[in-house]
């Protein structure tokens, strides 16, 4: 019998909660004379990662850069990392001083537990 139901494809098995990974997310902004483009960004930054925790902490640190929330304007993204690694990150992204010719520096604005928690801290220090 076919424990996937009359869809006749393969059951798909969720984690459940408990198990699943804790994250946190970072808010950070680039300071540059010119605009920094997110390939560029997210290139220099996971490169900074890798170099800076070496590849078995990398895996560990569980890095996502949401492409969506990167505002090319104000040149503000975020990221996603696990919360044990968060400050091994935020020293990663410290080190970044040049993406391709541009000199940058890379400002962390914001740790947080959740986008919607971190966008209204963003808020309030705009204000």
């Amino acid at each position: 019998m076919d424990h996937a139901g009359s869809r006749g494809g393969k059951m798909k098995l969720k984690r459940l909660p408990s198990m699943k990974e804790k994250k946190h997310y970072l808010t950070f902004r680039i300071h540059s004379d010119v605009p920094i483009v997110f390939e560029g960004m997210k290139g220099a930054a996971l490169n900074s990662i890798l170099n800076w925790m070496g590849e078995k902490g990398f895996s560990l640190s569980n890095v996502k850069i949401i492409r969506n929330l990167w505002d090319e304007r104000r040149q503000e993204g975020w990221l996603s990392c696990t919360p044990k690694t968060v400050d091994d990150v935020k020293m990663s992204l410290a080190l970044i001083h040049q993406i391709g010719d541009a000199r940058v520096i890379f400002q962390v604005l914001r740790v947080s537990g959740t986008i919607k928690s971190g966008k209204e801290k963003i808020e309030q220090i705009k204000l």
